[in-house]
């Protein structure tokens, strides 16, 4: 007997409707089981959990050939989600399930060898597929039925078990839907559990970082170890726009794929904030492998990617970053296929004046020659500093700033201003693609970077006697434009050029 059901596999950050074929025939004493339709090592090796799920399940696995044909077959099927459609197939096939599922049931799952049901990655992009084909209802995990839920239009039945999806099956009526109460779950998910009144000292940095997230500007954090590079760092999250419903599901999607989310938290409602080390490979960094996974700059998306230690990344890694923080996304190309990430984050790298740390630190000495600080330097290429638009210095922490310092502003004080200067900039492009000051391009900049005669002639001398690049230019005009923005004005004042050129460092004579 023939049976056919749905289920999905996972393409990128998406899923891909399958039809799973079940076939028995004939096959003598032994039964054995072929996989075919172009599976992964993690699929074929289901054909093992099968037999032991099923028997643990009370019920029989027939001693015959069984022939499971995942369709289409010239997609490339991974993961473990198949386990439970092929398992429900195998009982229609043998008779043992009397009342088969129709075309608008679909079921992904992992089974334990005791026929228990394993949560498995992508939930939300299976949910999001089957509402895109028609699917109203589906079979899965438990731990996974959370984020299944955030899409309406369909129904998620969790299980526990083969043996809980086999009594749906035979009496749908029986059991109720998974409820969510999406606006609860996300209003819960938007608490932060740290503030940015927590930085003490800094002031300069604490301003850069308000015109960074004012203007979805990137960031360069420049000091010696234990200066609090890292601890701003966390928090500049805090201050951008708190994400709306649309943004926390594209994020969730993501983090689904890679199965980052649990039962408890199926919801990403902050900013999210990704740190890895620097010995990430490129792929790590911006995505590929075997089955072509998104990197740390996908998971990033509509939050903050912080890079510590920013030279010591491989020079490889770094300058495949370009992409992403010109377009907003990457794509990765393999012979499997190519496929388009997003991967809209802010940069905010962090890195030492030099090797050991303490150039220019008031107390503690330099062990650092010309030579090494040189080739510390020069592992940031020119065009990947001209994308980050504020370079800014952070020198040690005094003790009285520690001690003496009371709280600066919180996170909401500062966030409400950025949201205001935000606004002015959606009103400006409208009707545009250009969504912040940081992506004008240059035709924008020539129309809404208006600059007073002296502030004119500001800029002419910081360019002439620093020696700007055209790229460097531009970024201090974006900067300008923002800083005008947070002061409410319309025209761009000297006071907020000589601020932007102050986030210029990196291109300052004593680099070179």
């Amino acid at each position: 007997m023939l049976s056919r059901l749905y289920s999905f596999t996972p393409v990128g950050i998406d899923a891909q409707l399958v039809e799973v074929e079940i076939d028995l025939t004939p096959a003598g004493q032994e039964s054995f089981t072929t996989i075919v339709g172009l599976p992964d090592a993690s699929v074929k090796e289901s054909k093992v959990r099968l037999s032991s799920a099923i028997k643990n399940s009370g019920f029989k696995f027939p001693r015959k050939r069984v022939v499971i044909n995942l369709a289409p077959a010239d997609i490339k099927k991974q993961g473990s989600v198949f386990d439970l459609p092929m398992a429900v197939g195998i009982l229609i096939s043998s008779g043992q399930l009397e009342h088969p599922p129709d075309k608008s049931v679909a079921l992904i799952g992992e089974l334990a060898l005791d026929g228990s049901v394993r949560p498995v990655n992508g939930a939300l992009a299976a949910a999001l597929a089957a509402k895109s084909a028609g699917i109203k209802r589906l079979v899965i995990p438990r731990e996974n039925a959370g984020e299944a839920a955030l899409v309406k239009d369909v129904e998620v039945y969790p299980v526990n078990s083969l043996g809980e999806a086999v009594q749906f099956l035979d009496s749908p009526v029986q059991f109720e839907p998974y409820e969510l109460d999406i606006e609860t779950i996300f209003e819960s998910a938007k608490i932060y559990d740290i503030d940015f009144k927590d930085v003490r000292g800094q002031e300069h940095a604490k301003r850069a970082a308000e015109v960074a997230v004012a203007g979805g500007h990137n960031i360069i954090l420049v000091g010696p170890p234990g200066s609090g590079k890292t601890m701003l760092a966390k928090r500049i999250a805090t201050l951008m726009p708190q994400m709306t419903l649309e943004e926390s599901v594209e994020t969730t999607r993501i983090h689904s794929i890679r199965g980052l989310l649990t039962s408890e938290h199926p919801l990403v409602g902050t900013r999210p904030f990704r740190s890895p080390h620097h010995t990430i490979s490129d792929a790590g960094l911006i995505g590929g492998g075997a089955s072509i996974e998104p990197g740390e700059v996908s998971l990033a998306n509509n939050g903050v990617l912080f890079l510590d230690e920013f030279p010591e990344f491989s020079r490889r890694a770094l300058e495949v970053l370009r992409q992403p923080l010109e377009n907003g996304n990457v794509t990765i190309a393999r012979a499997a296929g190519t496929l388009t990430f997003p991967a809209r984050f802010m940069l905010i790298a962090a890195m030492n004046p030099c090797p050991c740390g303490y150039l220019s630190h008031p107390t503690k000495a330099c062990i650092c020659n010309p030579r090494q600080i040189l080739n510390y330097r020069s592992k940031l290429s020119g065009p990947l500093l001209d994308r980050i638009d504020i370079h800014v210095d952070m020198p040690a922490v005094e003790y009285r700033d520690l001690a003496e310092r009371p709280p600066g502003e919180d996170s909401e004080t500062i966030r409400s201003r950025c949201q205001k200067a935000r606004k002015i900039q959606n009103r400006r492009f409208e009707g545009t693609k250009i969504t912040s000051n940081s992506n004008m391009n240059s035709s924008a900049v020539n129309e809404y970077c208006n600059l007073e005669a002296d502030a004119q002639d500001v800029l002419k001398m910081a360019v002439n006697e620093l020696g700007f690049s055209a790229r460097a230019y531009d970024r201090i005009l974006r900067v300008s434009r923002t800083i005008a923005d947070l002061a409410k004005t319309e025209s761009i004042k000297s006071e907020h050029v000589l601020e932007a050129v102050q986030y210029r460092n990196l291109d300052r004579s004593y680099w070179e």
